[in-house]
């Protein structure tokens, strides 16, 4: 006997009707009353008392019945033992705390939606160390910052970007944050704060700020933890910080503030070459429109 046999004959004694079993199961009626026939003569038995169109379990059917829900429940517990043993697949994928807050929530949810069976696994650092994670292979791809028209970048920062592909997602508009009152800035002998309010070191913003403060050795960089404690130590009078426009337009803030603006900087997704796993692609197919232009990838 199959599992389908066990099926039909179940869906027959619960309907107490062939018509009503074959409307249930999509089969047509004729295929329901030879399956059941097929089931008696394998078992020898007559499973059902038949009254004009209605069915009735007769006393060999009742014993049959227990068994038949039996075997039907132990198939599907071993098929989901049997799923739960293969491995899930699982995408890593790594990512500014920028990126994560401003622009990922929708694109997450979307591939969520769609690959309800890949585990989505979130990193969160800085540029550097998320482009050599990728290297390493710890994470299948990274959503990283570098600035446009320097496709160096990321060879500068000690990264080998030639076995990288890379595709260009988000432009940024990276930004000086200074306090409501500070006079408008130009350059960076106008600054009249202490600090430097940043990231770690590796951030890609962070390092543009440094670099277009060149020459102001009394500006030390103070690394704070998250955009809500650069924009506290901004508005408290006690540093100058650097953040992408995404950003401070999301932060929960009513207090106006000065801003300068560096310039345009390119959030990329990058992975390895040679590693296109289908959790991979799947999010590629999300973040890159179908019609991306040649220059978007690299």
């Amino acid at each position: 006997m199959d599992l389908s046999s066990l099926e039909i004959f179940l869906a027959v004694a619960e309907e107490g009707s062939v018509t009503r079993a074959a409307r249930r199961l999509l089969r047509a009626p004729s295929n329901v009353t030879t399956r059941v026939q097929a089931l008696e003569a394998q078992m020898d038995a007559a499973l059902f008392s038949r009254d004009g169109k209605r069915m009735t379990l007769t006393a060999e059917g009742q014993v049959f019945l227990s068994y038949a829900r039996r075997l039907t429940a132990l198939a599907d517990e071993a098929q989901l033992a049997l799923k739960s043993a293969r491995p899930q697949p699982s995408l890593r994928l790594g990512t500014m705390e920028s990126t994560a807050a401003s622009r990922l929530p929708p694109v997450l949810a979307r591939f969520n939606d769609q690959n309800p069976d890949i585990a989505l696994k979130l990193t969160l650092g800085a540029t550097r160390e998320l482009a050599r994670a990728v290297l390493s292979g710890e994470l299948d791809c990274a959503l990283i910052a570098t600035p446009q028209g320097e496709p160096g970048w990321l060879s500068a920062a000690g990264v080998d970007a030639g076995d990288l592909r890379q595709a260009r997602v988000y432009e940024e508009d990276l930004l000086l944050v200074l306090p409501p009152h500070h006079a408008s800035v130009a350059a960076p002998q106008d600054i009249r704060l202490p600090a430097l309010a940043a990231l770690e070191p590796g951030c890609t913003y962070r390092q543009l700020a440094e670099r277009w403060m060149r020459g102001r050795t009394d500006l030390p960089t103070v690394e704070m933890s998250s955009y809500h404690a650069i924009l506290a130590q901004v508005v408290a009078g006690n540093a100058v910080g650097v953040m992408p426009r995404s950003v401070l337009d999301m932060l929960p803030w009513k207090v106006e503030v000065t801003v300068h603006r560096l310039g345009p900087v390119d959030t990329l997704l990058i992975s390895r070459r040679e590693r296109r796993s289908d959790p991979l692609q799947a999010f590629e197919r999300i973040m890159l429109p179908p019609d991306a232009p040649p220059a978007m990838l690299q």
